[in-house]
């Protein structure tokens, strides 16, 4: 590694950093809407069948392949050959344009953790949160004004990210997951448990937990934990690649890869359970059916709690400031890996120090995240993310695996991590590299593929959906010129690698 960037202190640390970068504000707000939508209960089958057959065995490979490559992403697909650097670069900045907009949503949870107090979204929290909050305009190219609440909370987030990368590897990312994890993890619990024994907490766990196997013989549930399995655990975005490049050289591989995994899916199920138990409670004490009170995204975060919160018969503020407090570590743990992908990158590349990396990027990150603090800025939010997020990750995924399970060769990686890791992998991880995984992601890249062309996403205007698709082709010619550059320090790539 280039600049002597630094490493992790301990196993742990590198266990929590992985698994804050894999929880995230989707495993709290879209994990248990999308089990309820796709068979409840039943859903857990495909889910795991997912996290077996594409989540951990890429796991396996992002985390062997960096700890093997000793680079960041672009560093480590610049060893391997320098044809493949591109794809090293375009993970990271579609992380990069991921960043500008996810930052924008954990400033809520911030503005929200303020508007605890007192409850200030009043008795009709949809209207607030679109209305006052967000000063939602009439339309994508109706741009209204800069929301000053909003813009000042994301100027901390960044902020945050700023100080915590700055620090480096040890002192930094490392310490902060080591203190963000365990506290998520426990206001999560008391959310989960506050949730569970709320009157009528019951109709909603049974409405998650019910199983519908009917829902199994749909292919678009399968797609369903598929994507949710892939994009929940950071994959296809440089991170992993990256942060196992800080790993002591022979480090566990396996062992590290299933514990991120199941971590992260353990904490989905976990909030699934006190997100419909306070659902449950909503259905019971406003009589409507729980159907009419299950919402998804955004919506349920800062329109349903709040109507939920409203409705608790106690200790409203205390519940509040513990489920939105939650909500903006899950958010951070997710925002530092994400930074840190591109500015690990940067610093090899460009032979840059750390401080001015992370100053460009966090700089250029804030910059890029001011048009989604605007009116229109929930428009803009909805439609980049739509195609940044559609077909970039999943399409590096195929592309990884083509790189790294091919042209590296899977079965070379395997025999080198194995030794070192605390228990082996068989020639099936090969196959299901190979094979299995490609094949998947590129069916669900195809279907909605398919979907769009039929059906325009959002009923937004075609100048519109033309921009997201530009954007979309954009980031894949940046990382092309990028790649195609001269590096700074041209012995990196010589370097050899054990």
């Amino acid at each position: 590694m280039g600049k002597n960037k630094g490493e992790f202190g301990s196993r742990f640390g590198f266990i929590m950093a992985a698994i804050g970068s894999a929880v995230g504000l989707g495993n709290i707000w879209r994990f248990s809407y999308v089990a309820y939508e796709n068979g409840g209960g039943a859903f857990l089958i495909p889910y795991f069948v997912a996290l077996l057959v594409i989540g951990i065995p890429l796991l396996i490979l992002e985390i062997g392949f960096g700890l093997r490559q000793r680079g960041s992403a672009a560093l480590s697909y610049a060893r391997l050959n320098r044809k493949w650097e591109w794809l090293g670069w375009w993970a990271p900045i579609v992380s990069f344009v991921l960043m500008t907009y996810y930052t924008v949503i954990i400033g809520w949870t911030l503005n929200y953790v303020v508007y605890s107090f007192g409850q200030s979204w009043g008795s009709d929290p949809d209207a607030f949160f679109y209305g006052k909050h967000l000063g939602l305009t009439s339309g994508i190219w109706d741009i209204g004004n800069i929301q000053l609440g909003v813009l000042i909370a994301v100027f901390l987030v960044w902020a945050i990210n700023f100080i915590i990368i700055y620090k480096g590897v040890q002192s930094g990312v490392e310490k902060a997951s080591k203190i963000f994890m365990p506290l998520l993890f426990v206001l999560m619990a008391l959310v989960t448990l506050r949730g569970i024994t709320l009157p009528g907490a019951m109709i909603g766990v049974n409405k998650f937990l019910t199983p519908d196997f009917s829902k199994l013989a749909d292919a678009r549930v399968w797609l369903a934990a598929f994507g949710q399995i892939f994009f929940s655990l950071s994959l296809g975005f440089g991170v992993m690649i990256t942060y196992a490049s800080y790993l002591p050289k022979k480090s566990d591989v396996v062992n590290n890869a299933f514990i991120t995994g199941l971590g992260n899916s353990a904490f989905s199920f976990m909030v699934g359970l006190g997100v419909f138990g306070v659902l449950g409670y909503m259905a019971h004490s406003t009589g409507l059916p729980i159907e009419n009170v299950v919402t998804q995204s955004i919506g349920l975060a800062f329109v349903a709690f709040p109507q939920a919160i409203n409705l608790m018969p106690g200790f409203n503020t205390l519940f509040s400031l513990i489920f939105f407090g939650a909500l903006a570590i899950a958010g951070l743990s997710s925002s530092i890996s994400l930074v840190e992908a591109v500015v690990s990158n940067m610093m090899d590349k460009f032979n840059m120090e750390r401080n001015k990396a992370v100053f460009v990027v966090c700089g250029i990150g804030f910059l890029g995240s001011l048009i989604f603090t605007t009116g229109a800025g929930l428009y803009f939010l909805d439609l980049i993310d739509h195609f940044n997020m559609q077909f970039g990750a999943a399409l590096v995924g195929i592309l990884e695996c083509a790189a790294i399970a091919w042209v590296f060769k899977a079965s070379k990686l395997r025999q080198w991590m194995n030794p070192i890791s605390d228990f082996g992998v068989g020639r099936w991880w090969d196959s299901i590299v190979r094979y299995v995984i490609p094949f998947l992601l590129g069916y669900s890249v195809l279907s909605s593929a398919i979907t769009e062309l039929a059906e325009p996403y959002g009923g937004y205007p075609l100048s519109a959906q033309i921009m997201g698709w530009l954007i979309a082709v954009m980031l894949i010619l940046i990382g092309k010129a990028i790649g195609s550059m001269n590096w700074s320090d041209q012995q990196l790539l010589c370097q050899e690698v054990e």
